[in-house]
């Protein structure tokens, strides 16, 4: 079994936080590590009940702020649903992958695990107006 060290990054490559997911096959695909970093940060966040959450993508009904995803009162995240939305947002460019030394292109391209691991994400912003 593999691990993956999951880094998100800003466009200048300075890392934001990072964190090892343990436990993972030695290959894997792009769809298949996004679904379990989200299903993992879902699961850290509906445990600690914390009013932010600090994840890839943003929930529904959440509100952005510089230090993560506000949610509503006492709102739990459903992992699954989190887990598509964050698909989809990799379909859309709202972020990019990294991994291997290159960029990942496609939800299905393999990634290999077994150099080391390092994966980076990095979320794209749309510029005002266009």
């Amino acid at each position: 079994m593999a691990e993956a060290l999951l880094r998100d990054e800003t466009m200048t490559g300075r890392e934001i936080t990072s964190w090892v997911l343990p436990d993972l096959p030695d290959r894997i695909t792009a769809r298949e590590l996004i679904r379990l970093r989200v299903r993992a940060e879902v699961a850290r966040f509906n445990a600690t009940r914390d009013e932010t959450f600090h994840g890839l993508v943003q929930p529904c009904g959440a509100t952005e702020t510089p230090q993560g995803f506000r949610m509503p009162g006492s709102a739990r995240i459903d992992g699954e649903a989190q887990a598509d939305a964050a698909c989809r947002a990799f379909d859309r460019n709202a972020f990019i992958m990294l991994a291997g030394g290159r960029q990942v292109e496609d939800l299905d391209e393999p990634i290999d695990l077994r150099d080391g691991g390092a994966v980076a994400f990095i979320r794209l912003v749309p510029l005002v107006g266009g």
